[in-house]
C-alpha cells in the first residue's frame, strides 16, 4: 500500500511492536457495540428570561456530568463558519510533509504522533496531534509558512475558552463553592491547550486503537468531532459507540475535576477507534484546577 509522504511512520512503530510482542499480550476483537446519544444540552436555554428555564438548564449539565462524565452541547455560540474554516486550516496542516511537521518546530514544535512508550500493539495510537498552550496559539513564530492558520486559531481558541469558563463556572457553583477568583484560575490560558487530532486511515485492521483507552488528565475537555465518528466510552460497565451530532460539541470531565468535586463529576474511560476513512478533530484542553484546565 502507498503511503503519502504526510504520514508519519506508523506502520514501521507498529510493525516493530508486533515483533517484540508477548502471548501476554492480548488482542484487540471487534465486537457490536451499542450507539448511545450523549445528554444534548441546548445552552440557548442558559440565557432564558425564565429563571426556570436557567436552572433546568444548569441542573441538566450537572446531571450529565455526574451520571455520564460526558455530554452533547448546541447552541454552544462558536459558529459552524469558524468550525469550517479551523477544519480546513486543520487539514491543510496535517498534510504537510511527515519531516515539515516534525522537524520545523511548527505550533511551539507541538508535534506528536504514535505512541512513543507503548510496549505491546494495545498501547499503541494510530493518530497524529499538535497539543498548543494557548499562551502560544498567538504567536507569530510558531506558524511557519501556514500564515493563514494563526488567525483562524486565535480565533478558534478564544471562543472555546469562553465556553470552557461558561460551563466550569456552572459545574463549580452547584459545588457550593463557587468564587470567579477560582474560575479565573481554573481557565486562564496559561493553563489551557489547543489539541489538534488526526486519524490516518489505518491499512492494518480496525482493530488497530485510534486513541488508546484513557481517562483525560485536565479538568475540562471540549471536543469538536467530525461526522465520521470513532468516538467510545464506558457507560455502566461497558463500551458504547458515540453517534456524531454535527451540529454540537462534546464536553467531558478530567481527572482533576472529579478529584476536585470529590466524585461528584465522574471522568469517564474513553477511547478512539479507527474507521476506513481519516479523522480530524480539536480538542480545547483546560488543563486541571489549580493549574489546569481541559477543552
Amino acid at each position: 500500500m502507498v503511503h503519502s509522504d504526510s504520514d508519519p511512520p506508523l506502520l514501521n512503530h507498529y510493525g516493530t511492536l508486533l515483533c517484540h510482542s508477548t502471548q501476554c499480550d492480548e488482542p484487540q476483537t471487534r465486537v457490536t457495540m451499542e450507539e448511545c446519544q450523549l445528554p444534548l444540552i441546548d445552552l440557548c436555554d442558559l440565557g432564558s428570561d425564565d429563571e426556570m428555564v436557567r436552572r433546568a438548564c444548569a441542573a441538566a449539565i450537572c446531571k450529565a456530568s455526574s451520571e455520564w462524565g460526558f455530554f452533547q452541547v448546541v447552541n454552544h455560540g462558536i459558529s459552524s463558519q469558524l468550525v469550517d474554516k479551523m477544519r480546513s486550516e486543520q487539514v491543510k496542516l496535517f498534510r504537510a510533509p511527515f519531516e515539515t511537521k516534525a522537524t520545523s518546530g511548527l505550533l511551539n514544535n507541538s508535534y506528536r504522533w504514535g505512541s512513543p512508550r507503548a510496549t505491546c500493539p494495545n498501547q499503541f495510537s494510530w493518530s497524529e496531534a499538535y497539543h498548543v498552550p494557548l499562551t502560544k496559539v498567538s504567536d507569530e513564530a510558531c506558524y511557519g509558512d501556514f500564515k493563514s492558520l494563526r488567525e483562524v486559531m486565535t480565533c478558534f481558541a478564544a471562543a472555546m475558552s469562553e465556553l470552557s469558563r461558561l460551563l466550569a463556572g456552572i459545574l463549580t457553583e452547584n459545588l457550593g463553592h463557587w468564587k470567579q477568583a477560582s474560575i479565573s484560575n481554573i481557565c486562564d490560558e496559561t493553563t489551557c491547550f489547543l489539541r489538534l487530532n488526526h486519524y490516518p486511515a489505518c491499512p492494518i485492521s480496525p482493530e488497530i486503537f485510534g486513541l488508546v483507552p484513557h481517562t483525560d488528565s485536565d479538568f475540562l475537555t471540549i471536543l469538536c468531532q467530525d461526522q465520521v465518528g470513532g468516538l467510545q466510552l464506558m457507560k455502566d460497565s461497558k463500551w458504547v459507540t458515540v453517534k456524531p451530532n454535527k451540529d454540537a460539541l462534546i464536553v467531558n470531565i478530567g481527572d482533576l475535576f472529579q478529584a476536585w468535586s470529590n466524585d461528584v463529576y465522574k471522568s469517564v474511560e474513553h477511547k478512539g477507534i479507527q474507521r476506513t476513512s481519516s479523522r480530524r478533530c480539536q480538542k480545547n484542553r483546560v488543563q486541571g484546577w489549580p493549574s489546569q484546565v481541559s477543552t
